[in-house]
């Protein structure tokens, strides 16, 4: 499966979702909309559609032409009001991946899993989750601890720990277990650290 996304995201949201059609994302820190872009082909060849987050109001004219489908945000991540954003725009209680990639120097990462701590988590359920704690870069904000704890006291389970791009460990890729097949998952969960590309061939 192509992948267009930064580290194969996309290819395990859609290994664990069994190829989903129709689903729904929640895309924080989206960057470009097409290139390294983590929901790009969920949107494009399996017809999902979501929010997209993003700081750089420099990308604009590319979501209104090339992501017509979803809604786009340019907005400060950590200053949105979650609850009301995805009340606005109709999204499900069960969204099917959320992805939050930030800038964890500045606390915005940390600051923006909190919040949804605090405002969603309650309500909502994200089936996969891929988060970007860039721990390669340093320790801040206790980031990679913190969210581990979040998203363990809400349930989810860690399948793949400090995934590697180039040998730099930088993310947590997440499930919810009443979401998924947990006969899958339990099949190609690691608890060491691999490089995206070991990765995607267990998927």
């Amino acid at each position: 499966m192509k992948s267009y996304s930064q580290a194969g995201q996309d290819v395990f949201v859609l290994s664990c979702l069994k190829k989903k059609r129709g689903g729904y994302f929640l895309e924080i820190g989206s960057n470009h909309p097409m290139v390294i872009n983590n929901s790009y082909q969920l949107e494009k060849d399996y017809d999902w559609k979501g929010i997209m987050i993003e700081y750089d109001s420099h990308w604009l004219p590319f979501y209104q032409q090339e992501r017509q489908k979803s809604h786009y945000l340019i907005q400060d991540a950590t200053t949105i009001d979650y609850k009301a954003l995805l009340t606005q725009y109709h999204a499900p209680q069960v969204i099917d991946y959320l992805q939050i990639d930030l800038e964890v120097n500045n606390y915005s990462t940390l600051k923006t899993l909190e919040l949804l701590n605090e405002q969603v988590m309650d309500d909502y359920q994200f089936a996969v989750i891929t988060f970007e704690h860039d721990i390669y870069q340093g320790n801040y904000f206790n980031t990679r601890e913190k969210s581990r704890d979040i998203f363990e006291q809400r349930g989810y389970i860690r399948v793949f720990s400090d995934v590697r791009n180039e040998n730099n460990p930088f993310e947590d890729w997440y499930v919810y277990p009443d979401l998924v097949d947990m006969t899958y998952i339990n099949h190609i969960k690691r608890d060491d650290s691999l490089e995206y590309t070991d990765i995607l061939n267990y998927l």
